[in-house]
């Protein structure tokens, strides 16, 4: 388990600006010219609706570091869905995290 752990969190340091959200959903976040985009997949059919809170910590244009966060639900098969968009940033200082749990639909 030690080893899966540690490969994640490489794998994570390694690919600056994408995030990991319990395997369900698939996410990845930049900054550029200016403008920052969170973009996230709903990559496992068979697991619920995800809703998900996310966390980024960017450098504003005027040089100070801004966190922006917020929550967004994705079901099974959403793809390629702006999650965050915004303007007036440098670049990221951090990776986005984002955090999702299951949530069942219908009643």
């Amino acid at each position: 388990m030690r080893k899966v752990a540690a490969v994640t969190i490489a794998a994570g340091l390694l690919c600056p600006g994408v995030a990991r959200a319990e395997g369900a959903i698939s996410c990845g976040g930049a900054a550029l010219l200016g403008a920052a985009q969170l973009v996230c997949s709903h990559v496992a059919p068979r697991q619920p609706t995800q809703f998900c809170t996310f966390t980024w910590t960017l450098m504003a244009s005027s040089g100070k570091p801004t966190v922006v966060d917020g929550s967004f639900m994705l079901p099974p098969g959403a793809s390629n869905v702006q999650v965050y968009q915004g303007s007036g940033f440098q670049n990221a200082l951090s990776n986005p995290i984002v955090l999702c749990q299951g949530r069942k639909t219908g009643g």
